[in-house]
């Protein structure tokens, strides 16, 4: 019987307690006194502005939210894309978050605090909701929209049902692009790096007569197929892993009346290029090494690979100040997407078509299929009433309608055939909810402040799933078979902040998050066929934190403890021996860590961030098992029980324990506005498990990544050249796996480097 060796939970979070209260004593305590001491600050030195946010839907100081939450900048945003990376490049840039994918840039999933879903079906539900300028993104392909022309992002940990859109017991990433300005303004860049990596961006802002005002924004990049496929009968491209992509946004505000605004949105993106790349038995069995020899610029692989997505949106945001001070918003948002995506999901090579020895070995058997999304819509409408009061008590009151409907095919090829279709299954879902929400923000003195809200919520789906071609060795043609789902739910939180000093703010937050039940139908491979259904999650969350401005205003610090239990948490049994995704419900999940932010101007020309955290989760059900690898080609870890491992006390897939990221920007100023400058960044996540049971193939080793840019900027900032590097440790790891019958993954991105020139005016 397996032994699991953990890190003391309750020492752990003890000592994050303590750092926490005795942080906050001392800050409180010793404020006054420096306030007293220290001399008076040069006039020049260089201070962080407050930090204003809208984590509440209105804008105010962040250290006035009681919740845990980090922002990144627009400089931040402009040079972790630097080298073409797509929005996965934010993964453990900020505490508790990671971001991953099989299905490369169209198809992100996260996790903040180790909650999300490792669910590639493409109506997969997430507990981590993505927001783009006001309008929620559910199905995971919206999710992937690039990052371009962005004002900040906002991640919000812990659940935020009460102000937010729907399914977000784990927290919200908050995308917030650049506004029309009244002012002519804009900017250009073009970068080239490795593997033909090109990057131009640019955008025009500015007025449109004396009412309206507009902003255009683009993003072309493109990467060279630069992975040669060593076999010589292959029927894809001989290089893969390129890929082009282009998106724009149009925005067009009215600003011609005190009482009445509009901002309308309309966005588009294109991507074309090469699916994930799966490599075959890169597992030395036994370890997570990878095998003596892998280059990852080779593959061999006998199936077709390619991919291709466009989505399409529009919004409308609204408000209306009302004499009595009150605000009324109307948001309405409408999207849309259109993929397809195909792979040699095996691998590698059939054992009649590979010589012996030749990398990366023989495939018990072949493995290609495509997942489409011939049809897809979804239709979003908000009404909130804010309240704008000089008193004590405010308060926010709206309702929420959400409406998708979403057509998935999913095909299976005979790969030693010549690639013909071999299967055909498909989903049709429609899913209707709505919502009513409030919350009441009460001043008890200057320096306590209470905060309460309640959503109720109901939510159905209607789902349908039928096998239209039969697959080999899979289920014959068959269904439809249909599922019904009505639920509703109350979700709630109540929080406090208390002003221990000017410059100190504690808080404390309770809050209960839910997500609606999800349904699973990818039949081709499941006999007898019958979708799987997954019931609502509920998360109740508990969390205290400091947050302080240091030093004269020349340091900002967060820190955060939290705690949480989810009941019927939502589970995705990935592949297995059974090769079939499967819909589970473990019957509680437990969490806990801390959490860092630290910003500071350590002397005037250096600037630093830096961000921690620790998340311990643990499934606890007792009966769970799953199906783990076929053909015992993996080494696993868990207790088997008829074949299946038991899977209590198991971490939650892709949770690092600990998350580091770490920023440094060093200028010296150069002749009359200019200024030479180096900025390097770095994240860190420790190991992972890649499913839900546990295999020694398939834990993910601890990742470092790193990147650098060196530059000298003119005109008061107006001009950059720079060369930058992302990945500059040239780190080659597998980030993720599919449990077949033999060792299959896939890695991270490549080390880029490259050259960017920017101009604004």
């Amino acid at each position: 019987m397996r032994q699991h060796v953990r890190a003391p939970r309750s020492h752990a979070l003890a000592i994050a307690v303590a750092i926490s209260l005795t942080s906050a004593a001392a800050f409180a305590q010793d404020a006054p006194a420096a306030a007293e001491t220290a001399p008076a600050a040069e006039s020049d030195a260089k201070t962080l502005d407050a930090l204003m946010v809208t984590a509440q839907r209105r804008v105010e100081r962040a250290k006035d939210v009681p919740m845990a939450l980090t922002t990144v900048d627009a400089e931040k945003l402009h040079v972790l894309g630097s080298g073409g990376g797509d929005i996965r490049f934010l993964s453990g840039r900020l505490p508790s978050l990671n971001i991953e994918s099989s299905f490369g840039r169209a198809f992100p999933r996260f996790y903040i605090r180790g909650l999300g879903n490792t669910d590639f079906d493409l109506n997969a539900s997430q507990p981590v909701s993505l927001v783009y300028d006001d309008v929620v993104l559910e199905n995971p392909l919206l999710k992937g929209f690039p990052v371009f022309d962005m004002e900040n992002v906002e991640l919000l940990r812990g659940p935020q049902g009460t102000l937010f859109g729907r399914n977000t017991p784990a927290g919200v990433v908050k995308f917030e692009s650049a506004k029309p300005t009244r002012e002519l303004e804009g900017y250009g860049q073009v970068a080239y790096g490795s593997h033909g990596t090109t990057n131009i961006e640019g955008a025009i802002s500015g007025p449109l007569g004396p009412n309206w005002s507009a902003r255009a924004s683009v993003l072309y990049q493109r990467r060279d197929e630069w992975v040669t496929n060593t076999n010589p009968n292959a029927r894809t491209n001989p290089k893969l892993e390129g890929y082009d992509e282009s998106a724009a946004r149009l925005q067009l505000q009215y600003d011609g009346s005190d009482t009445f605004h509009a901002l309308f949105n309309v966005h588009a993106r294109h991507l074309n290029g090469t699916a994930r790349l799966f490599r075959a038995n890169i597992f030395r069995p036994g370890t997570n090494d990878l095998v003596a020899g892998f280059d990852d610029d080779k593959i061999a692989i006998d199936g077709r690979n390619s991919q291709q997505l466009d989505t399409f949106g529009a919004s409308a945001r609204l408000s209306w100040d009302f004499g009595n001070d009150l605000t009324l918003y109307s948001i309405t948002g409408y999207e849309t997407a259109d993929s397809f995506s195909r792979g040699d999901i095996d691998g590698g090579v059939g054992a009649a078509f590979l010589p012996t020895g030749s990398y990366p070995g023989v495939i018990p058997f072949t493995a290609e299929s495509a997942d489409g999304l011939p049809d897809h819509r979804q239709w979003t409408q908000e009404f909130r009433l804010e309240s704008n009061y000089s008193g004590p008590l405010n308060w926010q009151a709206g309702l929420f309608y959400f409406d998708e409907d979403i057509t998935v095919d999913s095909f299976n090829y005979d790969t030693l055939g010549g690639g013909v279709q071999a299967g055909w299954a498909q989903q049709k879902q429609r899913n209707k909810a709505w919502a009513a929400y409030g919350s009441l923000d009460y001043a008890v003195t200057d320096k306590l402040t209470l905060r309460g809200g309640l959503r109720y919520t109901q939510d159905k789906k209607d789902f349908t799933a039928s096998v239209l071609q039969s697959a080999p060795f899979g289920a014959p043609v068959s269904g439809p078979f249909p599922v019904h789902t009505d639920v509703d739910d109350v979700s709630w939180d109540a929080s406090a902040v208390y002003q221990a000093t000017p410059d100190v703010n504690l808080y404390a937050r309770v809050a209960k998050g839910f997500r609606a039940p999800s349904i699973q139908g990818r039949l081709l491979f499941q006999v007898p066929p019958q979708p799987s259904v997954a019931d609502a999650e509920k998360v109740i969350s508990y969390e205290t934190g400091v947050k302080a401005d240091l030093w004269d205003k020349r340091a900002r610090l967060g820190f955060a403890v939290f705690h949480y239990n989810v009941d019927n948490q939502q589970l995705n049994a990935v592949g297995g021996a059974a090769n079939q995704t499967i819909l589970l419900n473990a019957d509680k999940t437990v969490g806990q860590g801390f959490e860092l932010d630290f910003d500071a101007y350590l002397t005037d020309n250096l600037m630093v961030t830096l961000g921690a955290s620790y998340n311990d989760t643990e499934i606890k059900d007792a009966n769970l098992a799953v199906a783990p690898c076929g053909s015992g080609m993996c080494t696993v870890t868990d207790p088997l029980v008829a074949g299946r491992a038991m899977i209590d006390g198991n971490p939650l897939p892709q949770a690092p324990k600990w998350v580091y990221n770490l920023t440094a920007r060093y200028s010296l100023p150069v002749g009359d506005g200019g200024e030479f400058f180096v900025y390097t960044d770095w994240a860190y996540r420790s190991e992972v498990n890649f499913f839900l049971y546990e295999a020694k193939e398939f834990r993910g080793k601890a990742l470092l990544e790193g990147g650098l840019r060196v530059g000298y900027g003119w005109d008061n900032g107006k001009y950059e050249v720079a060369l930058y590097g992302r990945n500059i440790l040239d780190k080659v790891q597998a980030v993720g796996a599919i449990d077949f019958n033999n060792l299959t993954g896939f890695v991270n991105e490549p080390r880029i480097v490259g050259v960017e020139f920017k101009a604004g005016f």
